[in-house]
Parts: C-alpha cells; structure tokens; sequence
C-alpha cells in the first residue's frame, strides 16, 4: 500500500472533479472564502492529487459524512495522518478519534462532567471575570483584541473551571496550536508548531495528573470515574488532555473571531446592545460566519457513494466545515454577518454521535465575554489591520486591533 501524507493513496473517483489547488497554502488558510466558493461550484467533491484526498464543502454531502461514523469513521484520525497506518507524535483523542462502541464510556463520562448542570455552576464565575477584563479593555481604549481578550479571558477561567493547578498560557494556547496543526500535512505550519514538543508535552502531561488537579474542578470528575472502575486512570488523564486539546484555541478562535465581526458590523452590535437575548444567536452567527474550526477529515470503512460520487475504502475525505457553512443552498446570504439569523444546523460544532462535547463550557465563556461587552461598550471600533493566523484546521485571528469606546 502506499501512503500519501501518512494515509493510503488512491486514484480520483470517475465523478469527482479533479483540482489542483493546495488547501493547506499560508494564502488558502489566511483567506479562505474564494476557496470555499470554488470547492462548492465543482460538485459534491473534488479530488486534490497533491494529497490524495477528496474535499467536500456542500452543506449536504459535508453534513452526510461528517455525521456518519459507520461508513466515515473518526478513528483513522480527523487530520491526514491514518492513525491505523502510521503512529502520530501523540496518542490519538480517546474521544475525538475513536468511533462507536468504543468511545461511549469515555464520552459518558466527559458529558457528565460538561453536562448543563456542571456548566451552570461555572456562570456567575465566567461573568464576574469577563466584567473585570472588559472594565480593564475599557480604560485602555485601544489594544489588541486577541492578545488582551480573545487569548486572555479563557485561559484565565477554563484552566480554573477544569481544576488546573497549573497555568501557563503560553504553553496552553501553543499546545492547542501544535494539535491543529498536527491534523495537516507535514508543511511549515506543523513543523513550528511540533518544534515546541519537547518543552509543552511534559507540562501537559504532568498538568493533566490527578495531583495537579483541584478536587472542586472539572477533571476531577473524571478522577472520580476512574476510582469507580468506569474507565482507567490513563484514561482519566487523557480526558483532561482532551479538554486542554480543544477547550483552548476553540474558545481563543471565537471570541477573536466574535469581535472582529462586530467591529466590523457596527448595525449587528447595536442589535445586540438593544437586545441581550441576542447573545447567543449572535455567537452560533459567529461560529456559522467564520468556522473556527474550518476542517476535519473523516476515512471511508467501506467503498460506498455520497451524492453520486462512489468513494474507495480507505480515502480520506477533508470536510471542509467553513464551506458548508456558507452554502448559499442552505443558508439565505450565507455571506452576512446577521446575529438575528438563528443558523440551526450549522456544522460548526460538529454532528452526530462526535459533535462537540464541550460545547456547552464554550456557549457559557461566551455567553459571559459577549453580554459584558455589550452591557459596558458603546461601540467596537476597529483600530488597524486584522491579521490571520493561518492553522491548518482554524480559523482565527493573530492580531485585531480595536477600541471600546465606554457606554
């Protein structure tokens, strides 16, 4: 067998458009909508000789395999990297990259954790830290929205809510950085990143220990399944990793991504100043808008056919989550930004038995950071050029210059 980016290779399906183009380009990642556009107009899928991958970016076909484990399973890896065919520079997510039955325990236990309930308990904290920072942006005036706000507000509270005793946000937001980019091929952009493994991996490693951790936090609950035999203490620690893995950049990638848009669509924030229910309407528009996570791939268990397209076992197929979420099929002028749109559906959060399990910590330091800003600013104005971080599985900002001018 031979491998390609550390997957099989395999020939382009007869209906599958065929098209040059490198997705994971610094020009393709810093901005993207001309190539989610171009993936969309080519059909259900393209095939990218370059990696020998198929691409899909339509709402339906994208939904279709993002959301169906029995015949695109997770468990090969969501990157390039076949798990199955070649070892990765890390243990793969025991809840991320494995697939039903397996991952069920593990996903019990870490939906326990997250659940509504824990979550509530976490509120009147995220908002009382979120009015301190948004009180300290205001006195400022100018500052860069990502280094002093999007990157500073969770990992000041979600390190805190997981029972961290531990806290380094360099280290944090630079692990969630070499995670990302570890799901792309072996660029630039992977190789920086895994540069810093030697000096990050121990740290998370002993950070997501049971004695680096508070018994009032998060991780702890999966401690406390440990010692009443539903899963093992490796497993325990694993999970706490995988809340560091995704619970960080995520949540950095949104708020960032949240300012920017309404820095730049001042009549959206004056909705949202009028009217406070509009919070969360407003960041699932973020998440629509802007994917923070624009791409996880999926393998095919069997040979099998999507929209037409008969697809080879063993392909790996990249679904591109920030095409899909602009298909003009699918949403009303998907390319504005409309905080009264309420986009059910959106693939942002993933689907089906893999969707986001910590999207409800997410929606809450949202939730905190967007209702103070809107209760305390009177207007977001940009303050200089944004600048995109480009990552081979985000979307987010590097710098966003703004001002909060005080209500």
């Amino acid at each position: 067998m031979n491998l390609i980016s550390g997957h099989k290779e395999f020939a382009a399906p007869q209906d599958a458009a065929i098209w040059d183009i490198d997705p994971y380009a610094v020009e393709t990642l810093t901005a993207p909508e001309p190539y989610y556009a171009e993936l969309r107009a080519r059909g259900a899928f393209a095939y990218i000789p370059r990696y020998s991958i198929l691409a899909c970016g339509g709402y339906e076909a994208t939904k279709e395999v993002f959301s169906d484990h029995e015949r695109f399973a997770s468990s090969n890896g969501v990157g390039l990297h076949d798990l199955k065919l070649e070892d990765s520079w890390r243990a793969p997510s025991i809840v991320l990259e494995v697939d039903p039955p397996d991952h069920a325990a593990n996903r019990r236990v870490i939906m326990r954790a997250l659940s509504p309930r824990a979550v509530a308990g976490l509120k009147e904290r995220f908002r009382a830290a979120a009015d301190a920072l948004v009180d300290q942006l205001i006195e400022k005036g100018s500052f860069d929205a990502v280094a002093e706000c999007a990157e500073t507000f969770p990992t000041t509270v979600f390190p805190a809510a997981v029972g961290l005793k531990l806290n380094d946000r360099r280290k944090l937001i630079d692990y969630g950085s070499m995670v990302f980019n570890g799901y792309g091929p072996d660029n630039e952009l992977r190789r920086a990143a895994l540069a810093k493994s030697d000096k990050i991996i121990p740290w998370i490693t002993r950070s997501c220990g049971r004695g680096n951790l508070r018994p009032d936090g998060l991780g702890a609950t999966f401690f406390e399944a440990a010692d009443a035999g539903e899963i093992t203490e490796k497993e325990a620690e694993l999970l706490v990793r995988s809340l560091l893995s995704a619970g960080v950049d995520t949540t950095v990638a949104s708020i960032g991504n949240a300012l920017w848009c309404l820095s730049r669509h001042p009549a959206e924030f004056e909705k949202l100043k009028a009217d406070p229910s509009l919070t969360r309407p407003c960041f699932e528009e973020v998440l629509r808008y802007t994917s923070p996570v624009h791409s996880f791939c999926r393998t095919a268990t069997r040979d099998t056919e999507v929209a037409g397209v008969r697809i080879e076992e063993g392909s790996k197929i990249l679904c591109v989550l920030g095409a899909a979420n602009l298909d003009e099929s699918r949403w009303e002028a998907p390319t504005r930004f409309n905080i009264e749109r309420r986009p059910t559906g959106h693939l942002a959060f993933g689907v089906g038995v893999h969707n986001c399990v910590g999207q409800n910590v997410a929606r809450a330091e949202l939730d905190a950071i967007l209702s103070s800003i809107a209760e305390k600013v009177s207007s977001i104005e940009p303050a200089g050029d944004p600048e995109w971080r480009p990552n081979n599985a985000m979307r987010f900002l590097d710098r966003l210059p703004i001002t909060f001018r005080p209500r």
